[in-house]
């Protein structure tokens, strides 16, 4: 069960290609309360990709567990609702109305949705009726270009969404700093009844508490302010601005056991990408980055994590 009621409760966004099963453990054990997949396309669910249900599988530390799915289609989405609701472990469905990205947005999915809020709601609804787990959730942008943050957060709670989840821009705002906007999920927050949690941009404790007093948000959802700085969840639990070298050669080393057990002799390349981040801030970077780039043993590795964050 989600506790909206807890004064910090932390979701952990889906980021394709970063939050997979081995990263949402581990960010599961330093702090976050709600994991979420990473999007699902509907239409790779009901044509059975096997990548697609790979992705789907879960630690067992992760509960509670949110799937997230991506679709334009209803009679494809109701499918892929009733495919997850033969798999246990699953506590909720989340529809994707934010992803940004060009080829999602042409088949009408992600942000495209926003076009078009009675298809939006229809979507909802769909889920709501077939699904059955404990709860329906929408991740949304404010809008597509214009933002509408209040229309959108009556569609979600008129279809029956249990939470909705607002990332502070609009799709044409893409990624860019100066178009962050957390006054708008306040407006959210403040027409709906249902819990709402307010995402992007968060990557410090301080800006943690800001968003939350500028937003009256229910819950944080943190997604790329926890690439190569997952202990983000760690300072929030523990109020702590700064967190201690040894927790963080706890948590990266943990990431790499996690990595290893999951994708066994593939876990040393993958895991590069999050080296080079974790490593970013600190002195000797690039030798050490150099090291790993040219090694695959794995106890190798372990040994040059625990060396450099030491």
């Amino acid at each position: 069960m989600i506790d909206f009621s807890k004064k910090d409760l932390l979701f952990l966004a889906p980021l394709a290609g970063f939050t997979d099963l081995p990263f949402r453990e581990v960010v599961k054990k330093f702090g976050v309360d709600v994991t979420v997949s990473e999007m699902i396309s509907s239409n790779a669910l009901v044509y059975n990709s096997k990548k697609t249900y790979k992705m789907l599988e879960k630690a067992p530390n992760e509960t509670p567990y949110i799937v997230q799915i991506a679709g334009s289609d209803i009679e494809i989405i109701k499918k892929a609702v009733l495919i997850l609701n033969e798999i246990k472990g699953i506590d909720g469905i989340d529809l994707n109305c934010g992803c940004p990205v060009p080829k999602v947005v042409k088949q009408g999915s992600g942000s495209a949705l926003l076009n078009d809020l009675a298809k939006m709601g229809k979507i909802i609804e769909t889920i709501k009726k077939y699904s059955n787990k404990q709860y329906t959730s929408v991740k949304s942008r404010l809008g597509f270009s214009k933002k509408i943050p209040k229309e959108i957060a009556k569609v979600c709670e008129d279809s029956g969404a249990d939470f909705v989840t607002f990332h502070a821009r609009t799709r044409s705002d893409a990624y860019k700093k100066d178009r962050i906007d957390y006054e708008s999920i306040a407006i959210a927050k403040q027409s709906i009844s249902i819990p709402l949690v307010a995402n992007g941009d968060i990557a410090t404790f301080e800006r943690y508490k800001e968003v939350k007093e500028i937003t009256g948000a229910d819950a944080i959802m943190i997604g790329r302010g926890a690439l190569g700085n997952p202990w983000i969840f760690y300072q929030i639990k523990n109020c702590q601005q700064t967190v201690e070298k040894e927790k963080i050669k706890e948590i990266v080393s943990g990431h790499f056991d996690s990595m290893l057990d999951f994708y066994g002799e593939r876990a040393v390349g993958i895991f590069r990408k999050h080296i080079h981040l974790y490593s970013k801030n600190f002195p000797n970077a690039t030798t050490f980055r150099d090291k790993i780039n040219r090694v695959e043993n794995p106890l190798l590795v372990k040994e040059y994590i625990n060396d450099f964050f030491s």
